[in-house]
């Protein structure tokens, strides 16, 4: 699917620290001379010291934090080096004229543009990024000699220590740079941290989540009825040979993530308008309580399968997470978290959930809220028959991503005539779909659903692993 090169660092590796050493060096070096000797203005400590110092801290904290899979983020110190570099060159040619200024901005901004295209995968060799390191190593020493003074020694060599420490740095980080061969997908400009940007949607998809913008204002709802005739036969026949916790929401979940692996858009969602997939990441989140009773309070668990998942994998991955919060002393994390917004003031509550969705709006959200929050994932679902009620419509929420909300109710009985014109009795589950229209069209929604509908009728399918997972459109 994904036809580019990756590129990662080790944090293994020991050329990686050597890297982030010479980095931290660089930082430490230039705020030693500003101290020492001054940079003149405010304007100049923040274009001369404080500017390249973060790239350079930056630089090493992506590589050590994340250099495996957003290696390509280096890219963002990388410009604001060429930036630093934009000044420095004014700064000490103030008598240059404009349009050689402009030649080396222009220098400064190509060469770091080939290096975020390197990075992202353009080019396969890796030699191109120390070709980007080299030249403008070779341009500051050159520059530094041109202007040979008595005074070389101690300003000329002294202001090339940093940027040379850094330039070293990064060659060394070239050497340690490897290229990822576990032919996954690996993320670049343009993904978040909870899903892969669609880049090859057709056009009418890329509009839709500009003309509707809000969730719920673009929900489709969904009624279907399942006949659990043979459901109720193969759970009876399972609990019989060990899996005593075994029910319909089991099936349910382990359904749709077969369902997934056959129709990978039901798993994208929309976000900052535009449309992302989760890959083979379902996050199935549920609320639960402890107790069935009208005090008891409610907490909500998230579930991460793979299309892969067999029903006896989903019935573990959810029945562990379940027995975690019903059996528990204390709280879960998701209960703390929300324990610690209600202890933020109403007024200051209220601008941090807006600075929330900004931040969503972008993909900024810590992944440690991500990964607590109801509001991001694949589905949502509850168990209304629990509570001896029908089926219900739920809403989708307008904060997060979550794309798909399935409510289903009790078991109810309905007299049918047969073929052959006998009065039988039949068992039903009514499953109401509330549906996030902009990332799939109803043709696929229903063709969708109806697959998953056989599936419902036919549980011993969910037995064994699917013989193939359909990957989505890049």
């Amino acid at each position: 699917m994904d036809k580019r090169t990756r590129f990662w660092v080790s944090r293994k590796t020991p050329l990686t620290w050597l890297m982030v050493l010479c980095m931290l060096a660089s930082s430490v070096v230039r705020v030693i001379f500003a101290c020492t000797r001054g940079t003149g203005d405010s304007g100049n400590l923040w274009s001369l010291v404080v500017l390249p110092g973060a790239a350079c801290l930056l630089f090493a904290l992506i590589c050590i934090l994340n250099g495996k899979e957003r290696y390509y983020k280096t890219a963002i110190p990388i410009y604001m080096m060429a930036l630093y570099l934009c000044f420095y060159t004014r700064t000490s040619h103030p008598q240059m004229d404009n349009w050689y200024l402009f030649l080396y901005y222009f220098l400064f901004f190509t060469l770091a543009t080939v290096y975020a295209l390197t990075v992202a995968g353009k080019f396969q060799h890796f030699w191109v990024l120390l070709f980007v390191y080299l030249v403008p190593l070779l341009a500051r020493t050159v520059d530094n000699w041109s202007v040979l003074t008595v005074s070389f020694v101690r300003n000329s060599v002294l202001e090339l220590i940093p940027d040379s420490i850094f330039l070293v740095g990064l060659v060394l980080g070239v050497f340690a740079t490897k290229i990822q061969n576990d032919g996954k997908y690996h993320p670049t400009w343009g993904d978040r941290s909870d899903g892969r940007l669609l880049r090859t949607m057709y056009p009418m998809g890329r509009i839709i989540p500009y003309i509707m913008p809000n969730r719920n204002g673009s929900n489709n709802l969904f009624s279907n009825s399942v006949e659990i005739t043979s459901m109720e036969r193969f759970i009876r026949m399972r609990r019989r040979e060990g899996m005593t916790g075994l029910g319909i929401t089991h099936i349910i979940l382990a359904a749709y993530a077969r369902t997934v692996a056959k129709y990978p858009g039901l798993n994208r969602f929309v976000a900052g308008q535009k449309i992302y997939s989760r890959g083979d990441d379902i996050q199935v989140c549920m609320t639960i309580k402890k107790e069935m009773t009208v005090e008891a309070p409610d907490s909500v668990i998230k579930v991460h399968l793979d299309p892969s998942d067999t029903l006896e994998d989903v019935y573990k991955k959810f029945n562990v997470l379940v027995d975690e919060v019903k059996n528990a002393p204390l709280n879960s994390d998701f209960d703390n978290l929300t324990r610690a917004f209600t202890m933020i003031p109403g007024v200051f509550l209220k601008f941090f959930v807006w600075l929330l969705k900004l931040l969503d709006y972008f993909g900024l959200v810590p992944t440690s809220l991500t990964k607590l929050s109801p509001f991001h994932g694949s589905l949502f679902v509850t168990s209304i028959g629990s509570l001896g009620i029908p089926a219900v419509f739920h809403h989708l929420y307008d904060f997060g991503n979550l794309p798909v909300f399935c409510a289903f109710g009790y078991k109810r009985k309905a007299n049918e005539i047969s073929a052959e014109g006998e009065l039988i009795l039949k068992k039903y589950i009514d499953l109401n779909f509330t549906l996030d229209e902009r990332i799939v069209d109803g043709f696929y929604y229903a063709t969708a659903i109806k697959y998953m509908n056989r599936l419902l009728q036919h549980p011993q399918l969910l037995e064994q692993p699917p013989e193939t997972v359909v990957q989505d459109i890049e």
